[in-house]
């Protein structure tokens, strides 16, 4: 085969893209360990906005019920706590492939320094929408 051939190259790039987007989800996924619980967990990935009225906190935990989930800002660090259990429905299910990470997940983001007055959230597309509102300058 010839090595300029454009169809090799793009097989090659292919490959490629693939393998990064593995390594980039094992990444993301990998199983850590909690200094201070001492337990196994996993961090889920998130997103942070931030406008002039508020930060807004993406992260995804499909699966999770968001009325579980421990949320706590503390000296500038949020922090998303919590745990994804397989449904008491699946219990005795044979498990044919099993991607999704399951039990206790932490995640810790610092926050832009400031002030806020309130901590909602909310729930979109399977993501848990953690909304700070920003203190307003009287």
């Amino acid at each position: 085969m010839n090595g300029s051939d454009p169809r090799n190259w793009m097989w090659s790039e292919a490959l490629d893209m693939l393998a990064r987007a593995e390594q980039l989800q094992r990444q993301i996924f990998r199983p850590r360990r909690m200094t201070t619980q001492r337990t196994a967990c996993w961090e889920p990935p998130a997103d942070m906005f931030e406008t002039a009225q508020e930060v807004i906190v993406i992260t995804a935990l499909p699966g999770v019920d968001p009325s579980t989930a421990s949320v706590t800002l503390e000296n500038g660090l949020l922090e998303i706590s919590g745990q994804r259990c397989l449904p008491q429905e699946l219990a005795n299910a044979t498990i044919h492939r099993l991607e999704l990470p399951q039990g206790s997940f932490h995640r810790q983001l610092p926050v832009p320094a400031g002030t806020y007055d309130d901590l909602r959230r909310s729930v979109l597309n399977g993501c848990l929408v953690v909304t700070l509102r920003k203190h307003s300058a009287r």
